[in-house]
């Protein structure tokens, strides 16, 4: 299914980037396109300044920031699609990534790992595992004269 790209980019149920915010950039594009690829402008920019938009809260704008580190330009994320022949589809790429980009940045960190024991019965079944080896590497020597 195609979007209208004049549209605002969804990032999440919460979260939706208005179009006033998105700047577009076209250029030619290299790579497939045939007779038309030196008159077509079908390589798309989006960029979006994150640290001047007051869609995020300024925790979420600092987690996004730290996370997203080198692809951020004095604050501002851009977004490079060329791999369609046609600027429309890769107006529609460079959206899509722009929101799963943003959506990551802006994830909940994951839950920390529980330290947990080893089961006695693994820790034995790891023990006997070891032992048997090395009575297999201990047959394979020849008997010293």
């Amino acid at each position: 299914m195609l979007s209208s790209v004049t549209e605002d980019v969804r990032v999440n149920d919460r979260l939706t980037i208005p179009a006033a915010e998105l700047a577009w950039r076209f250029s030619r594009s290299s790579g497939p396109g045939g007779q038309g690829v030196n008159t077509t402008d079908s390589r798309v920019e989006l960029s979006w300044d994150l640290l001047a938009s007051d869609l995020l809260s300024p925790a979420l704008k600092q987690r996004a920031a730290e996370r997203l580190g080198s692809r951020l330009v004095d604050g501002v994320l851009t977004i490079t699609a060329s791999e369609h022949r046609s600027q429309l589809r890769n107006r529609e790429a460079a959206q899509a990534r722009l929101a799963m980009r943003v959506g990551e940045a802006i994830a909940p960190p994951p839950r920390q790992r529980r330290a947990t024991k080893p089961t006695r019965g693994s820790v034995e079944r790891r023990i006997g595992e070891k032992k048997r080896r090395s009575q297999i590497k201990r047959n394979r020597r020849g008997t010293e004269d």
